[in-house]
């Protein structure tokens, strides 16, 4: 009997960590309904006296931010690194280790609207975000003790973000990460053996096959990976292999924020809610080195997966055997390609 990769169990690798992914998909003949439930949501107003993110309010330790018109950018109050941390190691036997990490962690405004989230922004509004991350990636990275500049959001309560107003982190540090380090590992080996870039000859198949593609302009293209774990997961890539925030032409850094509007809407438009997700970018690293192996790319990682209020977590045989998953790629990519182009508050 042929694999059917639409019917019967298997494991998908994902060739950026080296790890597998299990695909079940005959436990869901019909997995994709469309909004099942409204859930009500709560107008927020365009300034809130009581955020500590809108212009000119207070934060912690009597902080004050300025009355910023676009985007502002500060020092997390309550930074999970820092920058004066010593270097000393702890061990005992090799079993209990421990060592210091010195980092940086900032906090990034991406508008002075209390209300607006990426995808209810502007495409100019969106570039002058981009243009504030490639200038701390810059400024970060240049930095002789930052070896990794890790940009991300968290968006919606149920990803952990502690604040409704639009904003992202930026976590810089001494070490590479767990997971650019396992991309680091795998996109070198492949660099080696085939003198081009990992995402360069993944990217041409996906174009080739058609099949898991949700968006695409002329420097980025959408697509649901093919080992993707999370229900509505997505990975934009650039068309062409840069490593750096910093390598991107004007043109490009307008691609890029014209990308994040168009899949961010389609998010929206799922389940016509502000629809939560953990995203980030995966950049070179800042340690130095060259690193022609690496193509810059960025992750979207939602949890929702039927209805406004139905998620997937990693619990049970995801912890403790293997990340699973019912639904294939293909399928959440036909239903994001069915969904309109225009944000469902606008229509």
């Amino acid at each position: 009997m042929k694999l059917d990769l639409s019917n019967h169990p298997h494991r998908r690798y994902n060739p950026l960590t080296g790890e597998w992914v299990q695909v079940s998909p005959h436990r869901t003949k019909r997995p994709w309904q469309g909004k099942q439930e409204n859930v009500p949501q709560e107008k927020k107003p365009e300034y809130d006296p009581n955020c500590y993110l809108c212009p000119g309010n207070s934060r912690a330790g009597g902080a004050h931010n300025e009355d910023y018109k676009s985007t502002f950018v500060f020092d997390n109050d309550f930074s999970a690194l820092l920058p004066n941390t010593p270097n000393e190691e702890y061990n005992k036997n090799d079993l209990l280790i421990a060592k210091g990490e010195k980092g940086i962690c900032r906090v990034i405004c991406f508008s002075p609207r209390h209300d607006l989230t990426l995808p209810e922004m502007e495409h100019s509004q969106i570039r002058n975000v981009v243009d504030l991350w490639v200038k701390e990636y810059e400024e970060l990275g240049s930095r002789d003790y930052i070896n990794y500049v890790q940009i991300f959001e968290n968006k919606g309560e149920m990803m952990g973000c502690s604040n409704p107003h639009p904003h992202g982190q930026i976590w810089a540090q001494q070490t590479i990460p767990n997971e650019p380090k396992k991309e680091l590992v795998q996109q070198k080996e492949y660099y080696s053996k085939h003198s081009r870039t990992l995402l360069s000859d993944y990217l041409a198949l996906e174009m080739e096959q058609d099949e898991r593609i949700v968006a695409q302009n002329d420097h980025f293209v959408v697509i649901v990976p093919f080992w993707a774990f999370w229900p509505f997961e997505t990975i934009v890539i650039s068309r062409r292999p840069f490593a750096r925030f910093t390598d991107m032409t004007s043109e490009e850094r307008d691609a890029l924020a014209d990308i994040i509007k168009q899949i961010t809407v389609k998010y929206d438009n799922i389940f016509e809610i502000s629809f939560p997700y953990s995203a980030g970018f995966h950049p070179a690293p800042t340690d130095g080195e060259e690193h022609p192996e690496w193509h810059f790319h960025m992750h979207f990682y939602p949890p929702l997966l039927r209805s406004a209020t139905v998620k997937k977590f990693r619990v049970g045989y995801e912890m403790l055997g293997n990340q699973q998953r019912d639904i294939t790629p293909k399928a959440s990519a036909d239903l994001m390609n069915s969904l309109s182009d225009v944000h469902y508050m606008n229509r």
